[in-house]
């Protein structure tokens, strides 16, 4: 990462980040297959908390709200405490389009664990679908407001704040079509 925030993630070499590590190459390549990967080797550890988190939750609980709680169960432990280093990898990302992309498919691959997760539970598939896309858009929308955040405001918080703007926009949609009958 400081390698990546001095000298920029394009101008940063593998042997350059072994080196600052400790490590050989060949050691590097062991546990990377590319200087990428160091960016984003947390996700699958990620996306199967966040799935035990969706598997441990009543089935009483609606799809969406199953999602949701299951990514704030989650940021308590992979996001909040490390909010410095992962403000410093999202501006990372955000600075690289190479990144971003690769980031796009790490959300694309958390929303079908998702639905397969939720297709598991018995959840019909449109439901599914629209609960693991949407449940994915409030944690984006969510992370994006945390890390430009200077409040200091726990993700946790704010997916909790994002769901409950989400309802409202459906409400403020029923109460304004409503109002034009």
């Amino acid at each position: 990462m400081e390698l990546y925030l001095e000298q920029g993630y394009e101008a940063t070499t593998v042997a350059q980040i072994a080196e600052r590590a400790g490590l050989t190459e060949r050691t590097y390549f062991r546990h990377f297959k590319d200087k990428r990967e160091v960016l984003f080797s947390g996700s699958p550890v990620f996306v199967e908390s966040v799935l035990r988190a969706v598997r441990s939750t009543p089935l009483t609980v609606s799809p969406l709200d199953t999602v949701v709680d299951a990514f704030i169960s989650t940021s308590f432990v992979f996001f909040d405490p490390r909010r410095h280093l992962v403000v410093q990898r999202q501006s990372v990302i955000n600075a690289n389009p190479v990144l971003q992309e690769r980031e796009l498919i790490k959300m694309s691959s958390l929303t079908a664990a998702l639905f397969d997760e939720l297709r598991v539970r018995g959840v019909a598939e449109s439901v599914s679908r629209l609960a693991a896309e949407v449940g994915v858009l409030i944690l984006k929308v969510a992370f994006e407001n945390w890390v430009n955040d200077t409040a200091e405001v726990t993700l946790s918080e704010l997916l909790s704040i994002t769901a409950r703007q989400l309802r409202s926009l459906s409400d403020d949609e029923t109460a304004l079509s409503r109002a034009r009958r």
